[in-house]
């Protein structure tokens, strides 16, 4: 896989038994694990390959409040906090830092709608501020051009997508709990209606709890249960360029292109919400709820081609918990990069950016961001499998949550206070109409 990735050791021996299980070792899944452990639980986490070796390394380490969704924002702010605490509680390193994120434009509609936000986040607490024309081109300097405006927001910041979901990982083998990677969950066990058992390619964990956190493949996943869970992906792709641009913001976003410095000094370059639309069966299938989400962002996406199909993640097929199933034959999803986009991206940050004219392209990467009918993910116990958890869906936003998803997960579980209101949240929104409930973000 082209995208940077640190490697976690893999337990040798499958637990017969467990409190609970974790299926997926993204960002998401593994904070799950890793916040049940410290409440004491025997936790076995499953991964079909390697831990964070899809969208969770894939995406630019964002972890912001800025412009998140009233829904959203409970949980971004809580997950700001701990993405802090668990460097001190694990003293393993995510790469975290509050090193503000800062975003310029030339368009009055575009700073409207971000002044409209502030006003919003004033009220829940929230600092950003609003860039006036000069401030915004000092702050922006390093582009050489004025601009009517910008946002900084101070306490936002980012991880290393390489290092945060591995580190978790190792956090939670030190609390004891196991760690199975090339173990793909098959399926599940029930026992009078209730979730009795994990069924991996391995053996089987007996539990009462399971948590399924298998991002882009969660709604395939859920259609062997008779779970209808509506998502559909986006292929984004992305590069990265070396170490030798001197004096640019750490995080900086534009209409035309985004950059992020990376842990190694060099630096991310994306197009926001830019993507490829692979046609799929669960995409046909969940069309009409898409629909709101799709006029939206039209302008953004661009059809795709047989990605989806080749990657398995959206099929229609039903599999045996005995054979072998989609996700063993594609271990980490890795799509073709969309050269044409990395080309422009290239060229779009070189004119934004002249000192990146230093460096030199050291990867190209693509990855399946899912996302769900309001762009809000699905988090909570499915009613008709009592144990079975979801947690999918994030749309983009899971690397920046996943702490706060997390933590959530594990209070549902353990009978805490929730860290978050989880009503939001919960998949049963689905069975009805998302029409005028997409999120902004």
């Amino acid at each position: 896989m082209p995208a940077p990735l640190k490697l976690v050791d893999t337990t040798p021996t499958l637990p017969a038994v467990a409190d609970a299980v974790v299926i997926g070792g993204g960002i998401v899944g593994v904070f799950t694990a890793y916040y049940l452990a410290r409440r004491g639980l025997k936790v076995a986490l499953v991964e079909k390959g390697r831990i964070g070796a899809e969208q969770s390394s894939r995406n630019w380490g964002w972890c912001r409040q800025q412009n998140r969704d009233a829904r959203e924002l409970p949980m971004s702010t809580k997950s700001l906090d701990l993405w802090e605490r668990f460097a001190e509680e694990s003293g393993e390193d995510t790469g975290f830092r509050r090193c503000g994120l800062f975003y310029l434009s030339d368009s009055e509609e575009e700073l409207a709608g971000w002044a409209r936000w502030r006003d919003f986040a004033r009220t829940v607490g929230v600092t950003t501020h609003m860039l006036d024309s000069a401030e915004a081109s000092e702050r922006g300097r390093a582009t050489g051009k004025p601009w009517k405006g910008g946002v900084f927001s101070p306490t936002d910041g980012t991880a290393d997508p390489a290092s945060a979901a591995p580190a978790v990982a190792r956090a939670l083998l030190k609390l004891g709990g196991t760690v199975h990677q090339s173990c793909a969950a098959r399926g599940i066990e029930l026992e009078g209606g209730r979730l009795s058992g994990v069924v991996t390619e391995h053996g089987t964990i007996r539990t009462n709890t399971a948590v399924l956190a298998g991002g882009a493949w969660a709604s395939s996943f859920c259609r062997q249960l008779g779970v209808r869970f509506p998502q559909a992906s986006v292929r984004s792709s992305i590069l990265s360029v070396s170490p030798g641009a001197a004096n640019l913001p750490d995080a900086l976003h534009t209409a035309a292109v985004s950059v992020t410095r990376r842990a190694d000094g060099g630096y991310t370059l994306a197009i926001s919400g830019r993507g490829r639309v692979d046609p799929t069966p669960q995409q046909m299938r969940f069309a009409p709820q898409f629909l709101p989400m799709f006029l939206r962002r039209w302008r953004s996406l661009a059809p795709g081609g047989l990605e989806g199909i080749r990657s398995g993640h959206e099929g229609p097929a039903r599999w045996q918990l005995d054979q072998p199933t989609p996700m063993e034959r594609m271990r980490i999803l890795d799509p073709a990069v969309d050269k044409r986009t990395i080309r422009l991206t290239h060229a779009r940050a070189l004119e934004l950016l002249p000192p990146l004219k230093n460096t030199h392209v050291t990867a190209a990467w693509a990855g399946y961001i899912d996302s769900t009918p309001d762009g809000v993910p699905g988090i909570g116990e499915i009613s008709s499998i009592p144990g079975f958890i979801l947690a999918a869906g994030f749309s983009g936003h899971g690397f920046g949550i996943g702490p706060g998803a997390g933590h959530l997960i594990a209070d549902m579980i353990t009978g805490g206070e929730p860290i978050v209101d989880p009503r939001p949240y919960h998949p049963d929104r689905f069975r009805k109409s998302a029409w005028g409930k997409v999120a902004d973000f």
